[in-house]
């Protein structure tokens, strides 16, 4: 994985240390929500006006077809210019337009507060929950969600306001510990329930975790989730993860969790080949049980910045 270059200028421009986390970090993604497309990928569910074009026909404001009059059509919208050139009367039909909420569940537990070239996990999470907030405040979606970590959680309600935004910063900065390191006492298929009750049909949800704790349970809430929701899964992980580090000759690391202590030896070839098919095949059975729930998969890295990741992406779409 490509690594941020002049780690410590980003981490100054953005007003952040990697590790702790602050309001002033947040409230930079403001200015770029044009990164996230919010754009519609099913049809919309939910019986409200706002930003999101759905299938049904009506009067709205997008124009979607011009068809032959039907008696009862509302002679205000005849297409007269399609009318003169086929000599059939025909009226315009437009595309309804509808709102959906927006939810974001954050996961700060402590799998999360881990991080060996930019960010923690956690920050990352934190930083890609502002831009999902701020990019879905300048649609004028509501926004709402769930964020939680290893001993508690808070729940925000969704509204079209600014404090809605600025709320579930403040409440992501209140939750993000990262020097508590007990063992998690919220699980995260609590968390997936609490969600699932949350979320209205029709809603897009994005759901923001490393998964080390997606279990059978979790992914039942998910998948029913995803039968009324629109659902985008963001794996987040460190490149620690899923490679160890090189090295020219064999040492041993110490490596710790704040309770546990496991050593491990870099500069062997066999191990280093074992440890990155283990893991391989670990983030490749979490992104597929994610799949078979339904959900849109984006692997995020905490070791790169968002708006390098999310303008490749972009980029790669356009080719």
């Amino acid at each position: 994985m490509h690594v941020t270059q002049n780690v410590s200028q980003w981490l100054d421009n953005h007003h952040s240390d990697g590790v702790n986390l602050q309001i002033k970090e947040l409230l930079y993604y403001r200015t770029k929500a044009s990164l996230l497309n919010l754009s519609l990928r099913r049809p919309a569910q939910a019986n409200l006006s706002g930003g999101y074009l759905a299938k049904t026909k009506g009067r709205g404001m997008e124009f979607d077809e011009a068809r032959h009059y039907q008696p009862g059509d509302d002679i205000r919208a005849i297409d007269w210019r399609v009318t003169a050139r086929t000599g059939k009367t025909h009226t315009k039909i437009y595309r309804e337009e509808k709102e959906r909420p927006v939810f974001v569940l954050a996961d700060l537990s402590s799998s999360m507060h881990f991080g060996t070239q930019l960010l923690f996990k956690s920050v990352q999470v934190a930083h890609l929950t502002a831009l999902i907030a701020w990019a879905a405040h300048k649609r004028g979606d509501r926004i709402g969600g769930l964020v939680f970590n290893q001993t508690e959680h808070k729940e925000f309600k969704p509204f079209s306001r600014q404090k809605a935004v600025l709320s579930l910063l403040n409440g992501l900065t209140k939750l993000h510990t990262p020097h508590d390191v007990r063992p998690n006492q919220v699980p995260f298929s609590d968390a997936c329930a609490r969600l699932r009750r949350l979320a209205h049909p029709g809603s897009l949800v994005f759901i923001i975790s490393d998964f080390a704790n997606l279990n059978d349970a979790a992914q039942q809430h998910l998948a029913h989730l995803s039968r009324h929701c629109e659902v985008t899964a963001y794996p987040i992980s460190d490149p620690f993860e899923h490679a160890l580090p090189q090295s020219h000759y064999q040492q041993m690391l110490s490596l710790t969790d704040g309770q546990n202590e496991q050593q491990i030896i870099i500069g062997e070839k066999r191990i280093a080949s074992q440890y990155q098919i283990e893991h391989e095949q670990r983030f490749n059975t979490i992104n597929e049980q994610l799949k078979h729930c339904r959900a849109n998969v984006v692997p995020i890295s905490c070791a790169i910045s968002l708006e390098q990741q999310l303008a490749k992406r972009s980029s790669e779409k356009a080719v």
